[in-house]
């Protein structure tokens, strides 16, 4: 008979901090999704007894290999690339790629780990993925790009593929580098195959991937202010980032008749009193996704706002948040701050953007507050969207995928509501998120036996 690992939560945490030293982001986000888990397996002896909980934090392996790439003076480069597959247990491995210099494998271990359940409750068969590279592709021109993404898909395509493990974009990861990687791979492989997501239009891509995370983290929010019959009409949001996800949230803000007051990159962040509409978004979109600029370049262009150097948004009032730049950006005081100037709902457009203090003070104040593995699963799940299109070799109308992704986005919701309703009219969101993710893995891992 099966022996079970009825462990408390203080001691199955010193076993992952013990497997995985000097891996702080992983251990937080294992943290974050145990303290939910733990009271929901309390009385199911089945996952115990299959020690489901731990092998879902170890990962079902993690790949690491050398990049080396020419610069445009003949410079021999080396960077480190890693591929992390957590778990396949409902499908193929699936997650962004990420250059930039903050990676390492602590990061992409937590950021697949998330993966897991954020494709899982997107009722999508896609199992959990990450990959990236140290690699920072500021400053570099386009053609050092081009030579990177080939370099590291010539030793990342022998670990990928279509029905095994689909990379799409990430931070510092676009169409063009997954164009750059696509390339590559066909080359290598002879294989016109749907093996990376967030293609162009033109060879594979779906309309509306570029919009789907930042809309879907709105279009998540809007759910919740629905249960207190609430919605976007005349609220004032800040934002953090100004990249693909904060635009484009900031975009369908707008739509929805709310208010954007600021948008934020690592320099600082502008505030606009008069608000940012669409076509200050644009003139944001075009600097920088065509000029690679500044943020604080925004004051030039609109005299009315104001650039805060070195500084996060998070203490301008304001009735709802979406902090889209990066992990840990909102911490524990930030949201304190955000609850005493009248914030009522703050939805996660990036991963792990608020560190484990500021949950617990989000979920002390019993505000409306989605993790990210619900509210940003939006682009996940037309990624999801678009691996179908390519096995099917057609594409969809965009009208059609607007309404599978406010679908989507909306049984999310109400698997959030499912687990986490704890009554007096309070949803915690986290926990819904996190139970209704862990179940769908869980229970498909028990029935694959132990392997």
């Amino acid at each position: 008979m099966a022996v079970s690992d009825h462990v408390d939560l203080p001691t199955f945490m010193e076993g992952v901090k013990k497997r995985n030293p000097y891996q702080p982001e992983f251990v937080q986000a294992v943290q974050e999704v145990a303290e939910d888990i733990f009271d929901f397996i309390e009385d199911k002896e089945e996952y115990h007894a299959q020690q489901i909980l731990r092998r879902i934090a170890e990962p079902d392996r993690v790949v690491s290999f050398r990049v080396c790439w020419e610069d445009d003076n003949g410079n021999v480069r080396v960077q480190r690339g890693w591929r992390v597959q957590n778990n396949n247990a409902i499908g193929p491995y699936k997650g962004g790629i990420r250059f930039h210099p903050s990676v390492n494998e602590s990061v992409l271990k937590f950021l697949a780990f998330e993966q897991t359940f954020k494709n899982a409750l997107t009722g999508l068969p896609m199992g959990g993925g990450k990959g990236g590279s140290n690699f920072n592709p500021k400053g570099k021109s386009v053609r050092e790009i081009m030579r990177f993404c080939q370099s590291f898909m010539t030793e990342l395509y022998r670990h990928i593929g279509a029905d095994v493990d689909v990379p799409a974009g990430d931070i510092g990861v676009g169409g063009r580098e997954i164009g750059y990687m696509f390339g590559q791979y066909k080359r290598i492989t002879n294989h016109f195959t749907g093996v990376l997501t967030g293609k162009g239009l033109e060879w594979g891509g779906s309309l509306i991937r570029t919009e789907a995370t930042g809309y879907g983290a709105v279009y998540f929010l809007a759910n919740m202010l629905a249960t207190k019959g609430e919605d976007l009409r005349g609220k004032t949001a800040v934002i953090s980032g100004s990249g693909n996800v904060a635009t484009h949230a900031a975009e369908k803000i707008v739509q929805l008749g709310g208010k954007v007051l600021t948008l934020s990159d690592s320099g600082g962040f502008i505030h606009d009193p008069d608000g940012i509409d669409q076509e200050k978004i644009d003139w944001v979109k075009t600097h920088k996704t065509h000029r690679r600029g500044r943020i604080e370049e925004y004051v030039d262009a609109f005299p009315g706002a104001s650039f805060h150097a070195g500084k996060t948004p998070w203490g301008v009032p304001c009735d709802v948040a979406l902090p889209c730049a990066t992990q840990n950006e909102l911490l524990g005081e930030d949201a304190r701050t955000l609850i005493a100037n009248g914030c009522k709902g703050v939805a996660e457009g990036a991963n792990m953007p608020t560190d484990l203090e500021g949950v617990h003070v989000f979920k002390a104040a019993r505000i409306l507050y989605a993790p990210g593995k619900a509210s940003n699963a939006g682009g996940v799940a037309v990624s999801g969207l678009e691996m179908s299109q390519n096995s099917e070799r057609r594409s969809w109308k965009e009208h059609e995928l607007q309404q599978m992704l406010k679908d989507i986005m909306a049984g999310i919701h109400k698997s959030c509501l499912t687990y986490g309703d704890q009554g007096g009219g309070y949803i915690d969101y986290v926990k819904g998120a996190n139970i209704a993710g862990f179940k769908k893995v869980a229970d498909a891992m028990l029935a694959f036996g132990v392997v």
